[in-house]
């Protein structure tokens, strides 16, 4: 996937500005995609010049004019073939698992640290996700919001990050608890 990809299914919602899209990103496409508001930025510029956006511009009397963005026919199009496309499988990438991997061999007090400030950021995000999923399905039950929500795929997603971070969250109380009891039992030799 790439990020034109993730903007052009985050403007499916409406009409965003580049800043709007930023939010929109950190608030719901972020649970499976990453991107600096730089980045939206400049692809929504792609994106506009191969004619898959389309901007307009909007006159405010106190504020600065703004660009907003909504998908074209064409970028429909495009989010289609994107859709029929043989999916690649996900992988990791994450720098503190190298970290816990040569922890025994340089030090866990630095790793175990790290360790609890993920579990922090994760206890967070669960919350977030929580409150997010409880928005997008308004008064509805979650079973009756996904047998007849109007539009599930953010809450589907959703629920694949809220997921992701409790597994992550686990993860990282259960290795920082390992290290800790290894670096005791080393002490007392």
């Amino acid at each position: 996937m790439a990020l034109r990809h993730a903007v052009l299914a985050a403007l499916l919602d409406g009409e965003y500005s580049g800043y709007q899209l930023a939010k929109a990103f950190d608030i719901g496409v972020a649970n499976f995609w990453h991107a600096l508001p730089q980045q939206l930025y400049a692809e929504l510029a792609k994106l506009e010049k191969e004619g898959l956006v389309s901007g307009r511009q909007v006159v405010q009397e106190t504020r600065p004019n703004k660009r907003l963005f909504k998908v074209t026919n064409a970028g429909r199009a495009e989010l289609e073939s994107f859709a029929e496309s043989v999916a690649k499988p996900s992988f990791i990438r994450d720098d503190l698992l190298v970290k816990v991997q040569v922890a025994d061999r340089i030090g866990t007090a630095s790793v175990i640290g790290q360790l609890e400030e993920r579990a922090s950021a994760a206890e967070a995000k669960i919350e977030l996700l929580g409150s997010l999923l409880r928005q997008l399905r308004g008064e509805a039950d979650e079973e009756e919001f996904l047998l007849r929500g109007a539009r599930i795929g953010p809450y589907l997603t959703c629920l694949r990050g809220l997921a992701f971070e409790q597994e992550h969250l686990t993860w990282c109380l259960r290795i920082a608890g390992i290290l800790r009891e290894r670096q005791s039992a080393h002490a007392e030799r």
